[in-house]
């Protein structure tokens, strides 16, 4: 799966979770399916690394025809952990004010 379709995945799953998140503290198929789509996007960006990492062991070692492609899956892995990075932070962020108004 490409980091195309693991923006897509996060990005579809912030609105649907958000909408979907009743008042209580019990979890709901909303919660299980906002926590696969996450799930999903951190194994597109482990495959992405691989196939990175894969290339510029290629490149390397002389076996790699076009350069460009190493560059491209690099970059793209990289925007890609930036994207999932973002997320996380910003998650953590909210679970940290959510426990500052309980307080």
């Amino acid at each position: 799966m490409s980091s195309v379709s693991a923006v897509d995945a996060v990005a579809s799953a912030l609105p649907a979770a958000a909408a979907s998140t009743p008042a209580t503290t019990a979890p709901t198929a909303g919660d299980d399916a906002f926590a696969t789509s996450l799930a999903g996007a951190v194994d597109d960006l482990r495959g992405l690394q691989s196939t990175a990492d894969q290339l510029n062991v290629a490149a390397v070692t002389g076996d790699l025809d076009d350069i460009h492609a190493a560059m491209i899956a690099s970059t793209r892995a990289a925007v890609t952990l930036e994207l999932v990075t973002a997320v996380r932070n910003k998650g953590v962020d909210a679970f940290n004010e959510i426990m500052r108004m309980q307080a």
